[in-house]
């Protein structure tokens, strides 16, 4: 949807919510449920939406000459306007236990870069000339993994520069401004804003051409990620600001909070039953305690929290449904959603918005919906009302 969020907007959700990997998947899920969404948000104009394309996925779209220009045609038909992709899975989304596995192949290997640049050929294909098409990517990888590299932020910077080489060619020969937007998300190499400009700087902006790195390599700005880190959505865009790095993405989601230091001790047990339920098998529920410190999974944190733990505030990495603000004991962090579209105030660069809430399927039995694009159209519409009421541009 067009201008929703101020003049230049572009709003969407983000198709990663969708099970199957495969081409026929992706098609077939956008049928169900994307066309569902956009005859109830947007029925007499575009309706955005950010694709996820599986590796599968984007090689069988290139594979055959004619396979692009359909899906680009039937796109257009469905009035499905693909502005954005998310790169940040490379496989199966959906599988039973994704967990860390999401953050393969990471940016020092040259699968992670291959896979990127088919997405960008695809996106340009998908976009009109003249315009700007985002695609969001893992934050180089999960933090253990890369530290444990002597050579491995290296090898990812390396990898991003010739990405940005490659991105600048593509705006050179087909007029497309095409830009890859590395997302900070909890116990990644990159969780923080700070983290990503101590990236950038030593490693893109002095190894590789400044101005073409500051146009084609921008961040995502996740929502629910800067609230479980504890991180001030203003303080995050001053600090990239400041840096000369864009924001080419913001992804709009919300988290779980428990709020143990506002509850009594029986309220505190029964939150605590209640944030149980958030700990499934699938997803990487990373979870910050006030004060405490940090957890790669949910269940992790419960296991080893102590008395005095249960006395601070939880923050976990879980996208719940936007329009939720507590349920139970529990609450989210639902209102950061307004802080970060109000301190994006005057921001004209940033042009791309995405509603993520990926984990329906996951979530506790009284808070799923019976019907998926309802629940997702809910959100979009939520969006739109709370946009004009608070309005942020």
């Amino acid at each position: 949807m067009r201008d929703v969020l101020g003049p230049g907007t572009t709003l969407g959700y983000c198709t990663n919510v969708h099970a199957g990997a495969s081409l026929a998947e992706t098609i077939a899920n956008l049928e169900r449920y994307a066309v569902a969404v956009k005859k109830r948000v947007s029925p007499a104009e575009p309706m955005g939406v950010g694709l996820w394309l599986s590796a599968k996925a984007a090689r069988d779209l290139l594979a055959e000459p004619d396979a692009l220009p359909r899906f680009k045609d039937w796109l257009d038909e469905a009035g499905l306007e693909s502005f954005t992709l998310n790169g940040f899975p490379h496989g199966d989304f959906h599988g039973p236990e994704v967990k860390y596995r999401v953050y393969e192949p990471d940016w020092r290997d040259p699968e992670r870069l291959r896979y990127t640049l088919d997405l960008a050929r695809i996106l340009a294909a998908l976009r009109p000339e003249g315009s700007e098409g985002s695609i969001s990517t893992l934050p180089i990888g999960w933090r253990a993994s890369i530290s444990a590299d002597p050579t491995g932020a290296e090898q990812a910077a390396g990898h991003l520069t010739e990405l940005a080489a490659q991105l600048e060619r593509i705006e050179q020969e087909q007029h497309r401004v095409i830009h890859v937007d590395l997302e900070p998300e909890p116990g990644c190499y990159l969780d923080t804003s700070s983290d990503v400009v101590k990236f950038f700087e030593p490693y893109l902006f002095k190894n590789g051409d400044s101005a073409q790195v500051r146009q084609h390599l921008r961040v995502c700005h996740d929502v629910c990620h800067a609230a479980v880190m504890f991180e001030d959505d203003a303080d995050a865009i001053a600090n990239y600001e400041n840096a000369g790095i864009q924001i080419g993405k913001v992804q709009i989601s919300s988290a779980v909070r428990m709020a143990g230091d506002q509850l009594d001790e029986a309220d505190r047990r029964r939150a605590l039953d209640q944030l149980r339920s958030f700990a499934e098998d699938r997803y990487l529920h990373q979870t910050m305690i006030r004060g405490s410190g940090f957890h790669d999974d949910l269940q992790a944190a419960l296991d080893g929290a102590s008395a005095d733990d249960l006395q601070r505030e939880w923050r976990v990495h879980f996208h719940v449904p936007l329009y939720l603000e507590r349920f139970g004991l529990l609450e989210t962090t639902q209102e950061r959603i307004d802080t970060c579209l109000a301190g994006l105030k005057g921001h004209s660069s940033v042009r791309h918005y995405e509603a993520e809430t990926y984990a329906w399927s996951v979530l506790p039995s009284e808070l799923r919906v019976a019907d998926l694009a309802e629940g997702i159209a809910d959100e979009l519409d939520w969006l739109r009302e709370r946009h004009l009421a608070h309005p942020a541009t």
